[in-house]
């Protein structure tokens, strides 16, 4: 059975998409390394960025491992890091150096709150070494959007290093990556763009690539070296996702068909709006009251009558949907996405389904 996927990524795909895998490349071979070269060309037009000032690095791998290699290439011993987090992806930063053994302070709130550009400046004021910025734009464990403008200043009034995880948000949302003064972007190719998983890719300064040169932690994710060796003629260092890198390039050409990342933006806000209207009209409330993105929505389980996730996710999937379990700490919630290759009349359904959902009339 072909189920819709109601997650933040992996989502789900066009079958123009699905058949472009169907043929297989060799990544040694010229029309390959075409295809990287015009990849890199494309996410930099759609981030709005010059060449000459940013490049586009892709990293074989899920979202992560771009942070990863972003964190453990480019920030220097004596860098000390200040990260702002509240989800479990901004944790993922800090735990990720802590492995790396990177000089860092952690400046938590709570998952339905967003980090404040006030509580970053006393930071800024109590560690003067604070050197670089790392933060989650799209924060998927709640479905909160975090407000970069501020925080953006601040990095830019103190010449501070701004590195942005923008997994779940670029492509999807309209954002000025030059105006922000983001050094480091990360993103992969199975959220937004609407591809399927396999590779992550950073846009980055060009500069700052070439300042901190030769500090990376390990081999596999040494962004300056894979910077280095794409540059040449677009081959990877080491075996490419192939098949998902044509996915990915016929993604691109479908987000420009569909007008571009404004127009896909305002089909998921269209969604997520419906999506929340349909979910409060039968009784569900959402975790996040401030500050939702147009990505995912975190549900509250309902205490006006009985609910088992396990049994209403079998009952969803049942008829066609996949959803995620929540993520919140302390909060009983599930997640419902509404990127991807959906569209209204697919959250219309999904009402309908929700709506027939019975604890005594399904049993997974």
């Amino acid at each position: 059975m072909h189920y819709k996927l109601l997650t933040p990524g992996p989502l789900t795909t066009t079958m123009t998409v699905k058949k472009a895998m169907l043929t297989d490349q060799c990544t040694w071979d010229q029309d390959y390394k075409e295809i990287t070269q015009e990849i890199r060309r494309r996410l930099l037009s759609l981030a709005g960025v010059s060449e000459k000032e940013y490049t586009t690095i892709l990293m074989q791998g899920s979202g992560s491992f771009g942070v990863e290699a972003v964190l453990s290439s480019m920030i220097t011993p004596e860098d000390h890091l200040l990260i702002c987090t509240n989800g479990a992806y901004g944790q993922r930063i800090a735990t990720m150096c802590q492995r790396h053994g990177i000089v860092h302070t952690v400046y938590k709130v709570p998952e339905n709150k967003i980090p404040k550009a006030e509580a970053v400046q006393k930071l800024l004021n109590d560690y003067p070494s604070i050197s670089a910025i790392a933060m989650v734009h799209s924060e998927t464990t709640s479905g909160i959007l975090n407000e970069l403008d501020e925080i953006s200043a601040l990095a830019k009034a103190n010449d501070l290093l701004f590195i942005v995880d923008a997994m779940s948000s670029f492509g999807g949302i309209p954002m000025d990556i030059s105006e922000l003064k983001i050094d480091f972007l990360i993103s992969s190719s199975n959220k937004c763009i609407q591809g399927v998983p396999g590779f992550s890719f950073v846009i980055g300064k060009k500069i700052e690539l070439e300042k901190r040169k030769g500090y990376a932690k390990t081999l596999s994710l040494d962004l300056y070296d894979q910077y280095q060796v794409m540059e040449k003629d677009g081959k990877w260092r080491f075996t490419s996702p192939t098949h998902t890198v044509l996915a990915f390039l016929q993604a691109l050409k479908e987000l420009e068909l569909e007008g571009g990342i404004e127009q896909r933006y305002l089909r998921y806000l269209t969604n997520n709006h419906l999506l929340q209207q349909k979910m409060s009209e039968l009784g569900y409330e959402t975790f996040i009251q401030n500050h939702q993105g147009p990505f995912i929505t975190s549900f509250l389980y309902p205490k006006d009558r009985p609910f088992d996730f396990n049994n209403f996710y079998h009952h969803l999937k049942h008829n066609g949907f996949v959803i995620y379990p929540g993520k919140i700490s302390d909060h009983d919630c599930f997640r419902i996405g509404n990127i991807g290759e959906i569209y209204p009349e697919d959250i219309h359904r999904l009402a309908e389904i929700v709506e027939k959902y019975s604890e005594v009339a399904y049993v997974s």
